[in-house]
């Protein structure tokens, strides 16, 4: 599903028609929260979520944080409900044997760094992440999950984007009133450029954190290269963005809905179109595990990384965690 612009607009008519139905969204959202009943765990929890639907950079974030856990001695194991893949776990992610149908895109790239429990149960998936070893127990969204108590929740957002039009889903991005999410968690994290951060605007936010997504140095001069670049992310636009900054040559920039499947007659097209244009094909990280084996090896990869202005204020909130 490609995200609705009139989400990103001050008003349209749209979001008046569905504004209704926006208010039973948030409705529904308030009363989960409020009877579902909450389990605490021996295992600190950390919850890395969103108040809008999708596209927010939550997995950078996630990414960010295991190699900071990593790095203060912690044992960190991801859990995560596995969007788009058809098993129910709990279970573990193998990279070698799961496919994206499987357990989803996100955890497969999850899986490089750190162990992933799969499960559409939150809370089964954390018992068994306990059971794993985890030191600290990661959750990749579920903010609005309230199944298993939080020990450290942030919000991530795109600065540029901010919360949209402020209203619910499906009148808005919001899965909650923003001012009712924020309430909850205990740091905000904006990611984009600085002239973005300076225009974001949140209402009575907690500690916020400034960070933007850069791409990681793999020794490759992307000046000048020809490619056909595709991406099947909540905002393809920001990764075609990325590759122009780097001085590459577009000739093609396909935007595909989030986690669409890469089958074998889209892969065939786009080869065929980039042959012909004596160009490469290129994709976002989280694109590449949805690849057929077939084209692993046509494709390149741009991977970005998390970078947080002030990552040392950030690191205090980890450490506070107990071993």
């Amino acid at each position: 599903m490609q995200t609705p612009r009139f989400w990103f607009r001050p008003r349209s008519w749209q979001a008046v028609l569905l504004a209704p139905l926006g208010a039973l969204y948030a409705l529904g959202t308030a009363r989960r929260l409020a009877r579902t009943e909450t389990v605490n765990l021996d295992t600190p929890v950390i919850c890395v979520g969103n108040i809008n639907a999708g596209g927010t950079g939550k997995t950078p974030t996630v990414i960010y944080l295991v190699q900071e856990l990593q790095a203060l001695g912690h044992t960190p194991v991801v859990v995560s409900r596995g969007y788009g893949g058809a098993l129910q776990g709990p279970v573990l992610v193998d990279p070698r044997s799961h496919t994206a149908s499987d357990v989803g895109d996100e955890p497969l790239l999850l899986a490089a760094f750190c162990t992933v429990v799969v499960s559409k149960s939150r809370l089964q998936g954390a018992e068994r992440a306990e059971q794993e070893g985890a030191s600290v127990i990661l959750f990749d969204d579920g903010f609005q999950d309230p199944s298993v108590h939080k020990d450290l929740s942030f919000v991530v957002v795109d600065a540029k984007r901010g919360f949209g039009n402020g209203h619910c889903i499906p009148a808005g991005p919001l899965r909650e009133p923003e001012k009712i999410g924020l309430a909850r968690a205990d740091a905000l994290i904006t990611i984009g450029s600085e002239p973005e951060q300076a225009l974001f605007v949140a209402p009575k936010s907690p500690p916020r954190f400034h960070a933007a997504l850069e791409p990681l140095q793999m020794g490759m001069d992307w000046a000048g290269t020809r490619v056909l670049a595709f991406a099947g992310i909540g905002h393809p636009e920001k990764f075609f963005t990325t590759l122009k900054h780097l001085g590459v040559e577009i000739i093609h920039a396909e935007a595909l809905a989030d986690h669409q499947p890469l089958t074998p007659a889209l892969m065939n097209r786009l080869s065929a179109d980039a042959k012909r244009h004596n160009a490469r094909l290129v994709t976002t990280e989280k694109d590449a595990v949805r690849l057929p084996q077939a084209f692993r090896q046509e494709v390149l990869t741009l991977p970005v990384r998390l970078k947080v202005t002030n990552a040392s204020a950030l690191k205090s909130l980890l450490e506070k965690l107990r071993p």
